[in-house]
């Protein structure tokens, strides 16, 4: 059976992979897999991915995700989080804080956004960030003269 010709003004080729998918800053990532577990230090992984057992002392990550069985133990300071797991310690996030319904939270956590889904669970201390002050500008300030 013969293709019917292509109409004039369409081109003719695929379109590049770039043009398909947006363009996005690839992460560096750990996955920690269910019934793997890792003790000690991370370093370097801007996106911390649990679905087995983290304990550490204190992570710096820009994301991190604990998902359903997932369990960190430790500090970790972050960007944002998502908990669909369980977190004993210290976590301190600088933006958004998702527990989801599976989630638990234990001890210590600080952040500047705050979604708890119904069933998801915080216990210990819960502290919210002051959101970040606008700038000044010349034409707002007021002399006390």
């Amino acid at each position: 059976m013969a293709r019917p010709p292509i109409p004039s003004g369409i081109p003719q080729t695929s379109p590049s992979r770039s043009s398909v998918t947006s363009p996005k800053k690839e992460q560096r990532t750990l996955v920690v897999g269910a019934g793997i577990s890792v003790q000690g230090s991370v370093e370097n992984a801007e996106r911390l991915v649990v679905e087995g057992t983290v304990e550490t002392t204190l992570i710096k990550a820009t994301e991190l995700s604990v998902s359903n069985g997932g369990l960190f133990k430790g500090g970790i300071e972050v960007e944002n989080a998502e908990i669909s797991g369980t977190i004993d310690g210290t976590l301190v996030v600088s933006g958004n804080l998702t527990v989801c319904r599976t989630g638990r939270l234990l001890g210590k956590a600080t952040c500047r956004s705050l979604k708890v889904e119904e069933g998801g669970q915080i216990t210990g201390q819960l502290e919210m960030l002051k959101p970040a002050a606008a700038p000044v500008s010349e034409e707002t300030q007021v002399d006390a003269a």
